[in-house]
């Protein structure tokens, strides 16, 4: 009996050090090659691509989406999350961002307001700033929109000009000065009765020369005034105006003028119409 006892602990010692072993391989088979997974949210395809492939994750597109948030051609989510402990070679699934979604603006212009309303509500936009202007013919005919037609945006909503049956020979359409430099588009914004404020595009004054050595005062003889030293003059060409053009406008109104980099230095201000602070 004995004998028999003996082999048998031997047996149930050696079947639970095989059981141990196994357990030790399984888990070092599971949780020996985990990696962490990145967060690869913003990042481009190829620079998320790049972090898998370091990381030792198979990176998945799983779907694309519009949103206004996250630029076109980058990682808008992730899954698993981020900082997840996964095996080496896990698939993590990501969805890639198509940008804000472009809507085409309708052509509406010479249609009457019922008209124009019915397309800009048919095409799903949002009808805004209904403005008014003196102009011959029948009255609530679309004169002007913005944006432009067929103009690619993302944010969905058309303004519209109208015409009025009200004499108002003091108002017009606002002009595009977008392009233009400052002083082609103050010269043409004074001619037509506008003020200008100009935004951003000053220009360092000139450095002043040295100045000369005062000449001697004679008595008797009045001294010469000395000239104050010229104003710095905005230049660079428009980027953007505020009315926008399309808009109704009248005479005395103030159009703000942003200013960037490049273009024709601008020609000095006529005196008496020189463009107002902006506020």
């Amino acid at each position: 009996m004995k004998p028999f006892l003996k082999w048998a602990l031997l047996g149930l010692g050696m079947l639970t050090v095989m059981l141990l072993a196994a357990g030790m391989t399984l888990r070092f088979a599971l949780h020996g090659h985990e990696v962490t997974i990145p967060d690869f949210a913003g990042m481009t395809v190829g620079e998320a691509s790049q972090a898998a492939l370091k990381t030792g994750v198979d990176l998945n597109i799983e779907n694309k989406f519009y949103s206004t948030t996250v630029p076109v051609g980058r990682v808008l989510s992730q899954a698993p999350a981020a900082g997840s402990r996964v095996r080496h070679g896990w698939q993590v699934r990501v969805t890639e961002s198509l940008g804000p979604q472009q809507v085409t603006i309708p052509d509406v212009v010479g249609d009457p307001v019922q008209e124009a309303s019915m397309e800009i509500r048919k095409m799903q936009l949002d009808l805004g700033t209904l403005a008014h202007i003196g102009a011959p013919g029948d009255p609530d005919m679309t004169l002007a929109q913005t944006p432009p037609p067929n103009a690619g945006v993302d944010q969905p909503r058309v303004n519209l000009l109208l015409s009025s049956s009200v004499n108002a020979s003091s108002a017009f359409v606002m002009p595009s000065f977008v392009g233009m430099s400052f002083g082609a588009a103050n010269r043409a914004a004074i001619g037509l009765g506008l003020r200008v404020a100009a935004i951003g595009g000053v220009a360092a004054a000139p450095a002043a020369a040295p100045a000369p050595a005062p000449a001697p005062v004679v008595p008797g003889q009045p001294v010469a005034p000395v000239a104050p030293p010229a104003p710095a003059v905005p230049s660079g060409v428009v980027t953007e105006q505020s009315p926008e053009s399309g808009f109704r406008a009248s005479k005395g109104d103030v159009v703000r003028l942003t200013l960037g980099a490049g273009g024709a230095a601008a020609a000095p201000v006529v005196p008496g119409t020189a463009a107002v602070p902006a506020h």
